[in-house]
């Protein structure tokens, strides 16, 4: 079969482009390196300069009892929702790149967004399902990524203009805490027995660790000072990243895959050569019956996820499957699209992908199978995530440029839905 390819993604071979990013307020054009895939059109997006609102941090909080006998918030029935799953109030102005819930810890849901409007937005959802927003803070760059410290009292914020910052949620004070050379991709917070850091990679080709704790010498970062306790070198700027605790995997442009091992002192475990044949898009570690990282999840632009197991017993355990692809046309086409975002269920460890054609899927990959597909929205579905005890499903609907600037439509706009999602992503009975 034929394929053809409708949108950017779909090329494999990478190229380094300059983003022109106006500002609403100003007439000032501000320049940033940002891959694309070859022939790819440039990407436009808007700065917003937001003041930042000041609230009382969950005060009179309860825990969120997602769905029950609670009212399911205000549902939204129009053609941009087509799953009537509840909408979050005051969204971002501009395309939502990351969403992360709150840890264990805390026993109210506290959503997290980055965006590329510059912002970094909080939300608590309530018992009823409602949304309330509750502050931001904000970069001088689009936002790519946030990660939670593991006592829920901090935010980390990874951005385009080149840093990582720290939002204090008790005293809602933002400090900056690493500096790379180049828009930084991914930020995550690692807890280990003799440390606590910041892991952060960048287009710059590296991955820093800044030091909470002991020192150590990777980039790892001690927001006490500024510079990493440790900088490891990649052999291409930085695509994906994820953190469990103790192992992390990078994915980088030309389709590196490297292992690093955090015990001790951070360092590479093993390099792995890609199962898939296109660009990396996302990848998310998951976990064994002992909860131990055991192997990862990798996207493709190319409609495409691999599982894969680091020190597998049988060959055979790898596989890859096909998924946000057209059914195929009469004229014997299909329409393939990246993967954005892939995120394990916390209990029942099945997961979750979402991509470029604006759908979501829940799959039990020890059954191979799949469990559910959403109806189409109407524009990507650019990043989701899972609170920590698997009762919401968090996705965002943005367009991700994957089909150029001609494709955006500043009517449409950015959204993010919670979906009770619990008993969808238990795993599938084997015969």
């Amino acid at each position: 079969m034929t394929t053809k390819h409708p949108t950017n993604h779909q090329q494999h071979k990478s190229t380094t482009k300059e983003i022109l990013i106006q500002s609403k307020n100003t007439q000032n054009l501000t320049s940033y390196n940002h891959p694309t895939t070859q022939n790819g059109a440039f990407i436009l997006s808007r700065f917003q300069t937001t003041s930042i609102i000041k609230m009382s941090f969950f005060a009179n909080s309860t825990p969120a009892a997602f769905g029950g006998n609670a009212a399911f918030g205000n549902t939204t029935t129009s053609t941009h929702n087509p799953m009537k799953d509840l909408e979050v109030a005051s969204a971002p102005e501009d395309s939502v790149s990351c969403l992360s819930f709150s840890p264990a810890i805390l026993p109210q849901n506290i959503l997290i967004a980055g965006s590329w409007d510059n912002n970094v937005r909080c939300w608590e959802v309530q018992s009823n399902g409602q949304t309330v927003p509750k502050a931001q803070q904000s970069h001088q760059g689009p936002v790519l990524d946030v990660a939670w410290s593991d006592d829920a009292t901090k935010v980390f914020s990874a951005s385009c203009d080149k840093t990582v910052k720290m939002w204090d949620l008790n005293s809602n004070q933002q400090i900056q805490v690493a500096q790379h050379d180049a828009p930084v991709k991914s930020v995550h917070w690692v807890k280990a027995p003799n440390y606590t850091c910041v892991m952060s990679s960048s287009w710059d080709k590296t991955i820093k660790v800044w030091v909470f704790g002991v020192v150590l010498v990777v980039l790892f970062w001690d927001t006490r000072t500024p510079n990493p306790m440790l900088s490891l070198n990649l052999p291409e700027r930085c695509y994906c990243v994820d953190v469990c605790y103790p192992m992390a995997i990078a994915g980088t442009a030309g389709r590196g895959l490297i292992v690093y091992q955090l015990e001790g002192q951070p360092q590479e475990f093993k390099r792995i050569d890609s199962p898939l044949k296109f660009q990396h898009r996302c990848v998310s570690i998951f976990l064994d019956k002992k909860n131990a990282p055991t192997g990862f999840a990798l996207g493709s632009v190319e409609g495409r996820v691999a599982i894969h197991y680091v020190n597998p017993q049988n060959p055979k355990d790898n596989f890859t499957f096909k998924c946000h692809r057209s059914n195929g046309t009469s004229n014997g086409y299909q329409d393939i699209y990246a993967v954005n975002d892939i995120s394990f269920h916390p209990v029942h460890g099945t997961l979750s992908t979402v991509g470029s054609d604006g759908r979501f899927s829940f799959w039990d990959k020890d059954a191979r199978t799949k469990l559910k597909t959403s109806e189409q929205m109407d524009q990507s579905i650019t990043c989701c995530c899972f609170n920590a005890r698997g009762e919401i499903f968090a996705y965002a609907v943005s367009y991700d440029w994957s089909k150029g600037h001609e494709y955006y439509n500043p009517q449409k706009k950015n959204s993010i839905f919670l979906h009770p999602c619990y008993d969808e992503l238990k795993p599938r009975n084997k015969p």
